[in-house]
């Protein structure tokens, strides 16, 4: 489990038949054969490990489902090693495992202060996931939802998220990973469930002080 706080910035060595390899220096310290490790939101697992980097083999379905591959040489990062049970849940819950990727709008200069709008437009699909308020994991960064009407996500981003992420890199047009939160997907689950099997619908989830 992440929780969608970035730890260090990578870049991208190579991506050649399907492996990836990242050049790091944080994240590296404690990394073991085998551990899993969160790329742009995407959870890996880390393999050839030498000093200054890992690699990590990319399924079909992690390539079909994300950005991973039309990452190129230079390119930037984000990186976060899994939860520790004793540490802090800073973010939100984050599986790594990438719903789909959207399209960034772009990056608008808030008036008046050193903040920016994020601005992605969304697959149709993960739109009945995001909420007002909500948590959602844009290319592994833990946010919180500022607006969404029709397709177009916008969240409010900070001068840290900029120094330590990614997006300071991205250009409009560039597709970005993205999580939904968990807790929306099994909500949908449950309230799916036909009437006649007993299971819980949306009324009696409300009766009961969901």
């Amino acid at each position: 489990m992440f929780t969608g706080i970035v730890e260090e910035l990578g870049s991208v060595a190579s991506l050649q038949s399907g492996r990836l390899t990242v050049r790091c220096s944080t994240v590296r310290e404690d990394l073991a054969e085998g551990a899993s490790i969160a790329v742009n939101g995407v959870c890996l697992t880390a393999v050839d490990l030498r000093p200054d980097s890992f690699s990590a083999d990319l399924a079909p379905e992690t390539l079909r489902r994300s950005n991973l591959g039309d990452l190129r040489p230079g390119s930037r990062v984000n990186l976060e090693r899994p939860l520790f049970p004793s540490g802090r849940l800073s973010g939100h819950i984050v599986q790594g495992h990438v719903d789909g990727t959207g399209k960034l709008i772009g990056l608008e200069p808030i008036a008046k202060a050193d903040d920016f709008w994020l601005h992605i437009e969304i697959p149709e699909d993960l739109e009945r996931y995001v909420v007002f308020k909500g948590s959602i994991a844009i290319e592994g960064i833990s946010l919180t939802v500022a607006n969404l009407e029709n397709l177009r996500l916008t969240i409010a981003i900070i001068p840290h998220t900029i120094k330590m992420t990614n997006l300071q890199s991205l250009k409009p047009g560039d597709p970005v990973n993205i999580e939904t939160d968990i807790v929306a997907k099994y909500l949908e689950k449950w309230t799916r469930r036909d009437e006649q099997t007993g299971a819980l619908t949306i009324d009696r989830l409300v009766a009961q002080g969901f």
